[in-house]
């Protein structure tokens, strides 16, 4: 019987929000793509971009965003009244798991076929990979007389696809599958229709430019499959790149929902989480201490201020969590194992891998429960190690309070992930609620949240 109970049902509210995070993942095959969706969303609310070569001129009232390498975006909106000056912080990663083409991308032979060199970028699950039509998305750069300009890039239809041994000639693949990276996950691009360079000639023909202006590239296998909206009662999402597009699309919306007039509300979308963040447009990088050092001067403030300012925030890093999984309970902590559809997930670690203490629980907690939002905690089994995320890593260029988040997901690093549909509502609703809170921070002493 289907559960028709008024809590429990998703409402047409949920359903609108999953359904603008499907379109939102359509829209960003690749961390460039992502970072000009979102650089498009802001310009089309009225924020005015800053590029980092040039100088920056902010006033109070204003909404800005600057982007590096045209992978990662930092957005920011200034209140009026800042008697109390500080920042509130969500960061999230544009980037997934997936593989990237080498420079030289073609393997010839054997026979007739054509593959592509590929090389793995993140911790893909490989088996995930085997056996899907995929497409290419990155960006290229292009020679245009004397100057050389960068292209997004994203393939008409699905171009490639990695397939699976037979079984009759691999009779224990169901008791172990363990792909080679180097020999079992080259996907195939051609059977003889095509010969060698062809890659290029496809890339530069839908650029509309020749082959010899291609330069260069970074270019990323997709799974172009269509998110989608699935069950008896439509309550799971389905869709590739949940790691972490998910928190991405929600963090923003809250963002730009959200009205407080007594900070600096910022808003981070970071490239590279998936290798490690230590590179110049990562978590690690100097790009969000850059953003709020030149904000802070293009304001009149003094390093003094900015130091006490900094002293004050909090930071809400946003990237997705382990669900309860159906089939493997097991593997979960015995009390801190959210479940689908219970709301956003606070992650903590012993190990310091996530960036949760008890004083940031206790204001993002106090936070959502003044605004009724519900909220899970996660914590990894004490005889396994997790993975990290932005939180730590952001705060070793900028120190501050800290709280790491994030919807709740099965299947995280597939090339198909799901979620429940309805906490993409309640993501944004408790996001939104950070953001419209004005937190006083008193060193680690206390906290007050004012409205």
């Amino acid at each position: 019987m289907l559960n028709t109970n008024n809590e429990s049902a998703m409402s047409a509210e949920a359903c609108k929000a999953a359904l603008e995070l499907s379109a939102f993942i359509e829209k960003c095959p690749s961390m460039f793509h992502t970072t000009a969706e979102i650089s498009d969303r802001l310009k089309n609310v009225g924020f005015t971009f800053l590029p980092e070569g040039e100088a920056w001129s902010v006033e109070r009232g204003g909404k800005y965003f600057t982007t590096r390498n045209g992978s990662t975006v930092v957005a920011f909106k200034v209140g009026e009244q800042l008697d109390n000056y500080h920042f509130q912080i969500t960061a999230a990663h544009g980037d997934s798991p997936t593989f990237k083409l080498k420079a030289q991308s073609e393997l010839e032979g054997p026979g007739e076929y054509m593959r592509l060199n590929t090389e793995v970028y993140g911790g893909a699950i490989d088996y995930t990979w085997f056996d899907k039509p995929l497409g290419l998305a990155g960006r290229v750069l292009v020679r245009e007389g004397g100057r050389i300009e960068s292209r997004l890039y994203d393939s008409a239809c699905d171009v490639a696809l990695i397939p699976s041994l037979a079984i009759h000639m691999d009779r224990s693949v169901n008791e172990k599958f363990s792909p080679n990276r180097q020999t079992d996950l080259m996907p195939l691009f051609s059977a003889g229709a095509l010969t060698r360079d062809a890659l290029d000639e496809y890339v530069a023909s839908e650029l509309g430019v020749s082959a010899d202006q291609v330069i260069s590239r970074d270019m990323f296998l997709v799974n172009r499959q269509k998110p989608q909206l699935w069950g008896a009662a439509e309550e799971f999402l389905s869709a590739p790149k949940l790691d972490d597009l998910a928190c991405a699309f929600v963090s923003l919306e809250a963002f730009l929902a959200a009205e407080n007039d007594r900070d600096v509300s910022v808003y981070c979308c970071f490239d590279n989480e998936e290798v490690g963040s230590n590179t110049k447009q990562g978590a690690m990088s100097t790009v969000l201490r850059d953003t709020l050092d030149r904000m802070n001067a293009a304001l009149g403030f003094s390093r003094e201020d900015y130091h006490c300012a900094v002293a004050k925030s909090m930071l809400v890093s946003c990237d997705n969590a382990h669900a309860l999984h159906p089939n493997r309970p097991e593997v979960a902590d015995v009390e801190n194992r959210p479940v689908l559809g219970g709301g956003m997930v606070v992650k903590e670690a012993a190990n310091q891998k996530y960036c949760t203490d008890a004083f940031s629980r206790a204001a993002f907690l106090s936070v959502c429960e003044a605004a009724g939002v519900p909220v899970q905690t996660f914590a990894n089994r004490s005889d396994m190690a997790g993975g990290s995320t932005l939180g730590n890593l952001s705060n070793t260029q900028v120190s501050m309070h800290g709280v790491d988040v994030g919807l709740p997901q099965l299947a995280m690093h597939s090339s198909y992930e799901t979620c429940a549909a309805c906490d993409v509502k309640l993501s944004i609703d408790a996001l939104k609620a950070f953001f419209d809170a004005e937190i006083v921070i008193n060193g680690s002493d206390s906290i007050e949240l004012m409205k």
